[in-house]
């Protein structure tokens, strides 16, 4: 199969409509029917089947969906990560690594001071992202590295080491009665009035839902908990991050947290195992 066709079979099947996947595409609407029954011969597979109001996947076009989805996204990440080592023989930055933001900042700081100090270390460019972005910038090729957070961020697909393990903490108003507890469990902060748990924006499912507000990174949320609007449980290393006006007490029963360091599987690049090594050597 060649990738233009798998392109047109997408945008087919995504639009069920071969007008709009033509106008989608740039392209008349002929060649894309013909572009679409020459794959189906190729693969002696009916994908879609059409009438003259509808166009539908079959079960054969459904599995191409999901495995042409990945392809593509294949294809696209490999151009980028070829571009970036093209860029970095010109002196550019050579890895990029990204984290979710606020998280592992003691971490991050003495390993890229570690990695910095090696011999052979190139620059490194670190993308603060939001929750569950990490992995879809790693598996689009916009990373290089990643640290993952398990068991919140999927490290499946990708090779890894283990980096730190630690427990968790509720982040509260410090002037709240459970601030004063040498330790809580979840069950009692799960309904607690006024203080309801956050929702973020996670397309995986993998952060546990709360009925409080919407927050896209943890500035926002600390700035909600002050408030007291909200409250959060957090890895114990985000003490490092609190202000007066805030308290952490540990949850016995919360998940443990393990901070990971994560890279693609194919990766042959020479500075990616050096972080990594060094990283390892830090834990």
């Amino acid at each position: 199969m060649e990738t233009r066709e798998l392109r047109y079979f997408v945008a087919v099947a995504e639009e069920l409509h071969f007008g709009r996947a033509a106008q989608r595409l740039g392209i008349a609407q002929p060649p894309l029917s013909r572009a679409i029954r020459q794959l189906e011969r190729r693969l002696k597979a009916v994908l879609l089947d059409r009438t003259s109001r509808t166009v539908t996947l079959t079960e054969a076009g459904r599995v191409l969906l999901v495995e042409g989805r990945a392809a593509l996204d294949a294809v696209d990440a490999a151009e980028r990560r070829t571009r970036r080592a093209a860029l970095s023989a010109t002196g550019r930055p050579g890895l990029v690594l990204v984290t979710k933001a606020s998280a592992s900042t003691e971490l991050l700081a003495k390993l890229l001071d570690a990695y910095a100090a090696e011999p052979d270390a190139v620059p490194v460019e670190v993308i603060l992202s939001g929750p569950a972005e990490q992995r879809r910038l790693l598996c689009e090729g916009r990373a290089d590295v990643a640290l993952l957070h398990r068991p919140f961020d999927s490290a499946a697909g990708f090779h890894t080491e283990e980096l730190t393990t630690e427990g968790q903490v509720v982040v509260l108003p410090a002037g709240h009665p459970l601030a004063a507890r040498a330790h809580v469990h979840m069950a009692d902060i799960t309904g607690l009035p006024g203080l309801p748990l956050p929702r973020w924006p996670d397309p995986d499912g993998t952060y546990p839902p709360g009925p409080g507000p919407q927050v896209r990174d943890f500035a926002q949320l600390l700035q909600l908990v002050a408030l007291g609007r909200a409250c959060a449980v957090s890895p114990e290393s985000c003490r490092a991050q609190l202000h007066g006006d805030l308290a952490a007490v540990p949850v016995l029963d919360a998940p443990t947290v393990t901070t990971v360091i994560a890279w693609p599987p194919h990766s042959r690049s020479r500075a990616v195992a050096d972080l990594v090594r060094t990283a390892t050597r830090l834990s």
